[in-house]
């Protein structure tokens, strides 16, 4: 048999071979290359993240504010101060609404409830939306007409998170003329804020607040002391020396009130309540009452229109120089700007009235219409009417606070006392109005008067006379 042939040292390799791995080698340089590329560059989108939100706590948040009434091209009015059409106006607005909705996550914090079915599991059964046992409840009214007072009906619940007036903030900050397309805006932005607000986005107001938070700590929060939920444990945080507060709790003393435990005490409550004077048309409303992550009622108290003009001139006596001069000179005639105003006011009013009486469709079942007289002169009974329209129970200790405090001795000359001799209070102005301011009010208001069933003083005997009611007898305004 031969022998084997001797091995050589080296085989030379196929030349496809040797060109396959030179390829190989070139690809797996280009590939370490690029992922070193994206490692860069992730690196430093990172670094510039981390530098983007050290900067945005540095400033002043409230840019958007200045930009919504200035500088937005979007926002600027034609040089006849009117936008083209109410949908084209509402279509600016929404810009201001998607910021609103960004403003959470600028600060690291997902708006309450904004998107469905996330951390589901950490949510109470009453929170999840289709659940249908949350309700949110709109007092809607304007100044002087005692909301203040009504709206203790709610706040003294304890199950409720009740705010007095957030909306005050936007109006000293967003600057709004009283009539046209401005008027139409302002009433927009109100109600985006107010979305925010009944979802627990207690954020939604730190641009409005001055001076502005700063770790989401304030202590210039309108009236905070009349929302028992924001001088509660935990949103009671011990109370710092030397740090002035101007809206401070009545019965305890509290630090700067935390916006960020405030909202959990909402979401941790059954029900929402809020209290605002600054929304004057109903039908802006639509969007919120149509929105399945609110179960909305509202609830629209009225008053007497001479009863709130009296009750202004006293508790707004800056605003109201020309009427007091008006009395006192003996002048014929009123500033038509001042009469126009009230006009205006009477009308929005009425109009937004008969918009929830007619019952449209997307509001049947979710309006109620309560005169003041009314519960003034039967405190306990209208609040079991409103809390049956809201379809929340009423506690005992709400009844209490309704018997302690329609029977007060005498009233007091808080401008937002809630304490009340009701039975005596509601008709007190008839014997202090001059007849010639009555007849002011009677003319300019004669139609939102007759909606709502108040008489009309023939003459000054009949307006000082106890035994002339002034008040038409009317069953409950609640549509079903």
């Amino acid at each position: 048999m031969a022998p084997p042939l001797p091995m050589e040292k080296g085989l030379a390799l196929p030349q496809d071979f040797r060109d396959l791995v030179h390829s190989l080698k070139i690809r797996g340089r280009y590939v370490l290359f690029l992922a070193f590329v994206v490692i860069v560059f992730i690196f430093i989108e990172k670094e510039n993240k981390i530098i983007s939100r050290v900067s945005d706590k540095l400033k002043q948040i409230p840019h958007f504010v200045a930009d919504a009434n200035s500088t937005d091209p979007d926002l600027l009015l034609s040089e006849n101060a009117s936008l083209l059409s109410l949908s084209e106006l509402d279509s600016t607005f929404s810009h201001l609404r998607s910021r609103l909705h960004n403003l959470s996550l600028q600060l690291g914090v997902e708006p309450a409830m904004e998107s469905q079915g996330q951390e589901a599991g950490a949510e109470k059964p009453s929170q999840q939306a289709g659940a249908g046992t949350r309700r949110h409840v709109l007092l809607m009214a304007t100044t002087r007409t005692g909301s203040s007072f009504v709206g203790e009906f709610f706040n003294q619940q304890g199950n409720i998170f009740y705010l007095f007036e957030p909306l005050w903030h936007i109006e000293r900050t967003v600057f709004f003329q009283q009539r046209g397309a401005s008027a139409a805006g302002s009433a927009l932005v109100y109600r985006d804020v107010l979305k925010q607000l009944l979802l627990c986005d207690l954020y939604v107001l730190e641009p409005f607040i001055s001076p502005p938070p700063e770790d989401h700590l304030t202590q210039f929060l309108f009236r905070r002391g009349s929302s028992r939920s924001l001088c509660e444990d935990p949103v009671c945080t011990p109370f710092v020396k030397k740090v002035f507060e101007k809206y401070h709790c009545r019965n305890r003393r509290c630090g700067p009130l935390n916006v960020t435990l405030a909202g959990e005490a909402c979401r941790r409550k059954d029900h929402v309540a809020l209290k605002a004077v600054r929304i004057r048309q109903l039908e802006f409303l639509q969007p919120l009452v149509e929105d399945p992550r609110l179960d909305l009622r509202v609830i629209q108290l009225v008053r007497d229109p001479r009863a709130v003009l009296a009750s202004r001139i006293v508790a707004f006596a800056g605003k109201y120089e020309n009427w007091k001069k008006w009395l006192s000179e003996g002048q014929d005639q009123l500033s038509e700007d001042e009469v126009q105003r009230l006009r205006g006011n009477c009308e929005s009013i009425r109009l937004s009235a008969e918009l929830g009486l007619r019952q449209p469709a997307w509001l049947r079942g979710r309006y109620m219409l309560v005169r003041y007289e009314d519960v003034a002169r039967r405190p306990l009974q209208k609040a079991r009417e409103m809390y049956s329209f809201a379809g929340i129970p009423l506690t005992p200790q709400v009844e209490d606070w309704i018997q302690k405090n329609t029977q007060a001795t005498r009233d007091s000359s808080d401008v937002y006392s809630t304490q009340k001799n009701s039975s005596e209070q509601f008709e007190k102005w008839r014997f202090s109005m001059p007849f010639k301011l009555a007849q002011v009010v009677q003319a300019a208001c004669g139609p939102t008067m007759h909606l709502f069933g108040y008489k009309l003083a023939r003459d000054a005997a009949s307006l000082t006379n106890r035994s002339i009611s002034l008040l038409e007898e009317r069953g409950t305004f609640w549509v079903t």
